[in-house]
């Protein structure tokens, strides 16, 4: 909603701006979709040019993650941590009986009472692989620990592949907005014996290339990069508290301290509170 709400603040701010100083629409109106064709599509092959079809896909994909914001919300992260929970209290409690959770998940009744995590299979790999490497005796958690960083860092720097190819965009739209300026340019020139007032709409209508190049470029796809970055790294703290809470484990730490190191490693407006997290947990033993 507030990527919404920040692009009807921008078109808002710059041509009610324009229109109050008594610019006025039409030159630009009636150059746009000319120069708009020239700019993206030019900025469109060559983002086309720069990437490869997955890259291109996944861009396209989370186009939507920057309306809709960040996949996991605070009830999640209150969820994980008592799906956590469970798993380590069984662990401990009889390491038979845990294995048929995490080796058959989408079966499993206690990843079945967090549909939204059994859903994600990163989320289930990442707590399955990680269980079972500490059931196979591949316990030392500085190796787990390293394995898993190597293993988050490289997911993160895929994930972000689209908030790179984004900004890519928008560092060659301004000069893409002159290019199309040049043309206007020189069409002008070709038409130099033209009254002043004929060779007046046709220069501003060269200037509307270069106004739209910085316009789409800090106005829209620049922004739109960055939140995708900010939306891409603030669900990677997900899969972080995971890797934090696993590891914490294989510490040998009690499950409530394990899931307390989990809590204290949330993103701040997403952190459960203690007395609400504990409230949830006692629901889950009594389950």
């Amino acid at each position: 909603m507030i990527a919404i709400i920040g692009v009807i603040v921008v078109f808002v701010m710059v041509f009610g701006g324009y229109l109050a100083a008594g610019g006025k629409m039409g030159i630009i109106l009636k150059s746009l979709p000319f120069e708009m064709t020239m700019i993206m599509g030019a900025a469109v092959g060559a983002f086309l040019l720069s990437n490869d079809g997955a890259t291109v896909k996944h861009t396209i994909k989370d186009i939507a993650r920057i309306f809709k914001g960040a996949k996991w919300k605070a009830d999640d992260y209150r969820d994980l941590l008592c799906l956590l929970f469970e798993l380590i209290r069984l662990a401990k409690s009889d390491p038979l009986a845990v294995e048929a959770h995490i080796e058959a998940p989408q079966d499993s009744t206690i990843f079945g009472r967090y549909p939204k995590i059994q859903k994600d299979r990163e989320s289930v790999e990442l707590i399955c692989d990680t269980m079972r490497s500490a059931s196979m005796n591949y316990d030392d958690p500085h190796q787990v620990e390293e394995v898993l960083e190597k293993r988050m860092e490289s997911n993160l720097h895929t994930a972000l592949h689209s908030s790179h190819a984004l900004q890519t965009m928008a560092d060659g739209l301004p000069a893409l907005g002159i290019v199309a300026a040049v043309l206007g340019v020189i069409k002008t020139m070709a038409a130099i014996d033209q009254p002043p007032e004929v060779l007046g709409k046709m220069i501003g209508g060269a200037l509307v290339g270069t106004f739209l190049g910085v316009f789409l470029a800090y106005g829209f796809v620049g922004p739109f990069a960055a939140k995708l970055k900010a939306v891409v790294e603030e669900d990677a703290q997900f899969y972080q508290l995971i890797r934090e809470v696993l590891v914490a484990n294989l510490h040998q730490h009690s499950p409530a301290i394990c899931i307390e190191v989990g809590r204290q490693n949330a993103p701040a407006h997403h952190r459960p509170a203690f007395d609400a997290l504990e409230e949830a947990l006692k629901g889950t033993k009594a389950a």
